[in-house]
């Protein structure tokens, strides 16, 4: 007898003499196990459009513009930090039903659980601002809306994808993979017109170099848009709706499940920065054009590549901002939440944080500049929850079975350093005049 999984099991009457072997599974099809994976797929590819947001755009496109391929190993480190990371995130809310800001409020003083939401929430309106600006300059470019009237556009689709959320977490997991889609075949586009150098591209992905300060300045800024800490808080929140068996099993198999969503949605972001530097690498800094704003970005590769090339990019810069615009809501919401238990109406909290983006669109910054400073900012505060993470995940009390171990809290601990160390550097060239 086979059930909606496609595993025979025994039926009654059948092997009576092994009853070792009753109703136990005998045969596990792949499809069986492909319908079982695809169950626990989502809550990854939410977290993943952090990752491929538009402040990796501008970071990636300045990198790739102004240092050729020579950033590229920064977006493979950046991965490994965002795999080990998400995956500690989704195993704290595995293992203790709770969210990170949730477990904070547990663990922290009253008082230092205010100070961290409103780091928290500062790292939440940068994310907003890129997000914001990212969907704002995509309708721009692809329909040359007014970039206020398109501001306000941005805010009103960003209001309807939030809104899904009604219906269920797996509609809005839905929409959000449909757009990471998109943003993944633009790219894919776009590399095959570029036709890139393969061989330098394969060098600068496994030896570091940092060319000058200014790459310094590039770099913590590719860092802090693809380690994101508001999506490390919300994904041990997302993983939250498939914790149905709190069995020491079925939470064991829930992280594996989750361990495997992580690694499918994670390369695919790592795939779309990496294409983003590479051709920006093999199309701008290959014929002298140095970009300092995205409108500019778009306009060079329509004589360079085409008009299939600039449009590809158009659509792919608006599914990145319509797409993590609604998750840093999301986020925005867990961060209130748990941290300080205040609920505020979403649509409230989206009016508020769309000003600052709109602010900018007013009076004229350039909001390529602002997009990459907000990243920078961005890697400043990421070591707080980083922090957070492996103080309570070494507690055995909090985690269970699921506590952290030695080597796994001393890789955590070297990735706080590092970014910390980076960020150290940036500040000394700063302040020095180099960067």
């Amino acid at each position: 007898m086979q059930n909606e999984d496609g595993i025979i099991h025994a039926g009654i009457g059948q092997l009576t003499d092994h009853p070792v072997l009753y109703n136990k599974p005998l045969v596990l099809y792949p499809r069986g196990k492909i319908r079982q994976l695809t169950k626990y797929l989502g809550p990854a590819f939410v977290v993943s459009v952090a990752y491929i947001d538009p402040g990796n755009f501008a970071t990636n496109i300045s990198g790739g513009s102004k240092f050729n391929y020579a950033l590229i190993w920064v977006i493979l480190v950046s991965n490994v930090m965002a795999i080990f990371l998400q995956t500690m995130s989704a195993k704290l809310g595995i293992a203790t039903g709770c969210n990170l800001p949730e477990m904070c409020a547990k663990v922290f003083s009253k008082s230092t659980n205010w100070i961290f939401w409103i780091i928290a929430e500062l790292s939440a309106m940068a994310t907003d601002l890129a997000e914001f600006l990212g969907g704002t300059l995509g309708l721009n470019l692809l329909f040359h809306i007014p970039m206020l009237y398109a501001g306000l556009l941005t805010g009103l689709l960003t209001f309807l994808i939030c809104y899904t959320e009604k219906y269920g977490q797996k509609s809005v997991e839905i929409i959000i993979t449909i757009l990471v889609a998109v943003i993944s075949i633009a790219y894919l586009l776009e590399l095959f017109l570029a036709k890139p150098d393969w061989a330098q591209v394969g060098i600068h992905t496994f030896i570091p170099t940092l060319p000058n300060g200014e790459a310094v300045t590039i770099a913590v800024g590719m860092l802090g848009a693809t380690v994101m800490p508001h999506v490390i808080y919300l994904h041990s929140q997302l993983v939250q709706c498939r914790c149905t068996d709190t069995s020491l099993e079925g939470k064991k198999h829930h992280l594996k499940m989750e361990k495997m969503d992580i690694s499918i949605a994670m390369n695919i972001a790592f795939f779309v920065n990496a294409a983003m530097v590479v051709v920006s690498a093999a199309v701008f800094f290959k014929n002298g054009v140095v970009v300092e704003t995205m409108q500019e970005a778009h306009k060079s590769l329509e004589p360079l590549l085409g008009s299939l090339s600039s449009g590809a990019f158009g659509i792919a810069l608006l599914a990145a901002g319509l797409s993590s615009s609604a998750v840093g809501t999301m986020a925005g919401q867990t961060i209130m939440k748990g941290f300080v238990n205040i609920s505020i109406p979403i649509n409230l909290r989206r009016l508020v944080t769309m000003l600052p983006a709109l602010i900018i669109i007013a009076v004229g910054i350039n909001p390529m500049n602002a997009l990459v400073m907000s990243q920078v900012a961005l890697s400043f505060i990421l070591p707080m929850p980083i922090i957070q993470m492996l103080i309570i995940a070494k507690r055995k009390d909090l985690m269970g079975d699921f506590v952290n171990t030695t080597r796994v809290r001393f890789l955590g601990i070297a990735i706080a350093a590092i970014i910390i160390s980076l960020n150290a550097v940036l500040l000394y060239l700063t302040f020095t005049g180099n960067a």
